[in-house]
């Protein structure tokens, strides 16, 4: 009988709000804890369960495909927007706007006609090469921009093989839901771009390659075709509202979302790759001489030249690099690009400090002469675009430090400047030295306005106290600010002895506070208790 009745219970699937009040009494140490289902949530029992709200109003909201659908671009016109905001890389730019206009005239037609969609695709996911700071990202986000997709970019470093420690490479997918607002029909037609590819290359080590070859096997599904799920094994709110969903529908529903649309861009600086081609090269050479039709290809040239066996002896599977049919090289950044771009491009990076400056009621003006000795300096950095960040920051970081506590409300960026940086801010500092008082002054003025506010006291400073306090802030090097915060942080509590002995709220700052605030304060104080005793006595 016994026996039956064990047979019984392990056929009975188990109830999923069961097992979830099972886990959270593990969880939590409390034998007490009980999960009830209810329309929209959970409650504990004895409680009152909410009542399910009205729902709202339908409202008409516009097609998120509706971009797609009325795709129109050519490949010129693509180009023609790229080159608003990066410089040269013309090869890379024509090659991303035929593979881009391909795809999405496709996606088009297919949510035209959906039997299209049924047919064998061979998508023109991308592989891009080249260094760092050359306009790979900058350029794939203008793009997705322009197309009107999400755009999701992923780290190639960050995912394991399914079962190590690590992300899925399953969750861009995901991530692209999240990006698309939870629309998964427009998140079908997204782009996802992972960068440093080139570290996934299989190690050739022995053992399991972790974030090698097993990486490409599930990046090779994804890129090809394949239903990802949507709630992650791993994500107990996914599947918690799985679960009520359930409760409430029967049966779950189907969350998972093809990548058969989805256009995959992948990046990488591919360091090393260049000996790979050289060698294969000169393999190939016969004749004359070994080196003969490599001295003359530039060094910066040779990612072009790349073919898939280079990519086979890099170490990736055949099947993977397959996957990546249109391959675009990325030219290394010499000191006239960079010098272009931040003479052309636009939302460039010399506009972020002319935006910070402006910020402190500072103009930042540029001499054009000085760009070029900018570029040259970012040139040496192998940064590409980002050199011209680092020198420019390195470049005015003190200006951003010092210049907004004094009288200067212009700066021009001169190639004196760009050559010896620190003497030439100790003389714009020394040539607004006379105006540098008159600041110190309404900065007096700002710390009464806040000490008022703050506390509900009024200050007023005898003209020689301010000119001590000035003088204390030149000396010291620190602002008046922290002069007056330091001078006087024991009055707002002193004064409030005063005041309710006196009634008092505005009080003066005398020279003798300034030179000892304490002995001053101590001193006022004294002095108005010893009245009012005598005050009494007299009484």
């Amino acid at each position: 009988m016994n026996e039956k009745k064990d047979d019984e219970s392990k056929e009975k699937p188990k109830n999923p709000f069961e097992e979830m009040q099972r886990q959270l009494q593990e969880m939590f140490g409390n034998a007490n804890i009980n999960v009830v289902p209810t329309g929209f949530g959970f409650h504990q029992p004895g409680e009152p369960e909410d009542k399910a709200p009205e729902p709202p109003p339908p409202v008409e909201e516009s097609d998120p495909l509706d971009l797609i659908r009325k795709f129109f671009l050519k490949p010129r016109d693509i180009k023609d927007d790229l080159d608003r905001f990066v410089i040269r890389q013309d090869e890379a730019k024509r090659a991303m706007a035929v593979a881009v206009c391909d795809h999405y005239n496709h996606v088009r037609r297919c949510l035209e006609n959906p039997e299209l969609a049924e047919r064998p695709y061979m998508k023109q996911n991308v592989l891009l090469l080249g260094p760092t700071g050359v306009g790979k990202t900058y350029l794939l986000r203008t793009l997705a921009r322009l197309i009107g997709v999400p755009f999701v970019k992923a780290d190639a470093t960050k995912f394991s093989e399914t079962g190590y420690v690590g992300h899925d490479v399953e969750d861009m997918v995901r991530d692209l839901v999240r990006t698309a607002d939870n629309d998964v029909e427009l998140a079908k037609y997204g782009i996802i771009y992972i960068d440093e590819i080139d570290k996934i290359a299989a190690s050739g080590g022995q053992g399991k390659d972790v974030s090698g070859k097993g990486v490409q096997t599930n990046l090779l599904k994804l890129m090809e075709e394949t239903d990802v799920n949507l709630v992650s094994q791993s994500d107990m709110m996914g599947q918690m509202q799985a679960m009520m969903e359930m409760q409430r529908g029967g049966k779950a529903p189907t969350r998972t979302m093809s990548t058969r649309h989805i256009l995959f861009i992948v990046s990488g600086a591919f360091t090393g790759m260049n000996e790979i081609i050289r060698k294969r090269m000169k393999t190939n050479v016969i004749g004359f001489s070994s080196v003969a039709g490599t001295e003359e290809l530039d060094e910066d040239r040779l990612l072009h030249a790349a073919t898939t066996r280079d990519f086979v002896d890099y170490g990736y599977e055949p099947e993977f690099i397959g996957r990546l049919p249109v391959r675009v090289a990325f030219d290394s950044l010499k000191a006239q690009d960079l010098l272009a771009i931040l003479e052309q491009a636009e939302d460039n990076i010399l506009s972020k400090y002319i935006e910070d400056f402006k910020g402190y009621g500072i103009e930042l003006k540029v001499d054009t002469q000085a760009l070029g000795e900018i570029a040259e300096r970012a040139e040496a950095e192998k940064t590409g675009a980002r050199g011209l960040m680092t020198v420019l920051e390195g470049l005015l970081r003190e200006y951003k430090y010092e210049l907004p506590s004094t009288a200067v409300k212009e700066l021009v960026l001169t190639p004196n400047m760009v050559k010896n940086p620190a003497a030439d801010l100790q003389a714009l500092l020394a040539d607004n030295e006379h105006a540098q008082r008159d600041i110190h002054l309404q900065e007096i003025e700002a710390f009464v306005l806040r000490f008022e506010e703050q506390h509900g006291l009024k200050l007023k400073f005898h003209k020689k106290a301010a000119e001590a306090v000035a003088k204390e802030a030149e000396k010291s090097g620190r602002t008046v600010h922290t002069v007056c915060e330091r001078l006087f942080k024991d009055y707002p509590y002193g004064l409030k002895l005063l005041q309710n002995q006196t009634g008092k709220k505005v009080f003066s700052i005398t020279p003798a506070m300034v030179k000892n605030p304490d002995k001053a304060l101590s001193e006022l104080i004294m002095k108005q208790y010893q009245a009012g005793e005598d005050a009494s006595q007299d009484a």
